[in-house]
């Protein structure tokens, strides 16, 4: 059931968000709970709000620890998905990774290894245990041999850790693609470039989303490749500015958002002229419910109209409430 917005929260209280949001917008605002299969970043439910605007659905997802401040780019993409054209796309379909869990069960990591049908490579989450990734990572590989591995640490280790558990990776599974962010600052990353001697790209993701001003960072000596996520980041041109400016072949992944958000995300991956790397979209395959079907066919995903099925799956309505004050107390940070 759609739940009709309270009188008592409306963008008269917050004069200053009528600058980036009017009232129409906010109120097409729908707030769904969408079931994960399996624990992931700690979640069994993820919570998404979604606005509909001349252009389609935007999706706002920032997780629920998440302050204003950090949440406000994700509020951008939210109102450029729903009110500005499309961008110019060089392709239909994006090819995708799987995205595997720090999951220590061989049945599970089976179980989520086959629900993404095709995909030649795999994302493995790590950094807390290294004997317990290596058994990830092997599983893995013994599930689909062919596939190349991609690694993401989450920014959990230092570069003395880094060096220590990637040679160990590399003696016991083999090469990888990459590493995504393996240590938490640019200073650290660029530690482990010099000493690792092993030939291994790293891919940058919370280094440049998480800093307050991404612009501003110099990752010159630090990273291979740049790991763009649409929401995070303020939306497609945002994350095309980013691209131009950092000069870095780039990658695009999720943040584990519902079909809306993916589909945006698909987006913005086929609007770079190349992607030399399967994208990290696929992640709707860990979801246990979603808004609309965006399948997994021969490795790849389709880009297509998504025209949201709320049935279900909606939130109450404290938790509609407490998502459209956050959405108001972000617009006022625009």
């Amino acid at each position: 059931m759609h739940i009709k917005r309270s009188a008592s929260l409306t963008l008269e209280s917050f004069p200053s968000v009528r600058k980036s949001m009017d009232q129409s917008l906010l109120d097409t605002m729908r707030v769904v709970a969408l079931p994960t299969k399996t624990n992931f970043r700690g979640l069994s439910v993820r919570e998404v709000a979604l606005f509909q605007g001349e252009h389609g659905w935007g999706e706002f997802s920032p997780f629920l620890e998440y302050g204003y401040a950090e949440s406000a780019p994700w509020l951008m993409c939210a109102i450029e998905a729903a009110t500005k054209p499309r961008p110019k796309l060089y392709r239909t379909s994006v090819q995708v990774n799987g995205t595997i869990p720090a999951l220590n069960n061989p049945a599970d990591i089976e179980r989520i290894v086959e629900s993404f049908p095709g995909v030649q490579t795999f994302k493995v989450k790590v950094g807390d245990n290294l004997p317990e990734d290596l058994a990830r990572l092997a599983k893995v590989q013994s599930l689909r041999p062919k596939a190349k591995l991609r690694i993401d640490v989450n920014g959990n280790w230092s570069a003395a850790e880094a060096i220590t558990n990637l040679r160990a990776i590399f003696e016991n599974i083999g090469p990888l693609e990459y590493v995504e962010q393996p240590c938490g600052t640019v200073e650290e990353l660029r530690e482990l470039k010099e000493k690792l001697r092993i030939d291994l790209k790293i891919a940058g993701d919370e280094v440049l989303r998480k800093a307050a001003d991404p612009f501003a960072v110099d990752l010159n000596g630090a990273i291979d490749v740049l790991m763009l996520k649409v929401q995070p980041l303020g939306g497609v041109a945002r994350a095309h500015k980013l691209a131009e400016h950092h000069k870095l072949p780039v990658v695009v992944s999720s943040a584990l958002e519902s079909a809306v958000g993916i589909n945006y995300g698909l987006q913005l991956a086929a609007s770079f002229p190349e992607m030399n790397f399967d994208c990290g979209l696929g992640t709707g395959s860990l979801l246990g419910s979603n808004i609309a079907d965006l399948p997994i066919v021969n490795g790849e995903i389709e880009i297509s109209a998504v025209e949201p099925d709320f049935a279900g799956l909606e939130v109450a309505p404290d938790r509609f409430e407490w998502w459209k004050n956050r959405v108001m107390k972000t617009a006022e940070l625009l």
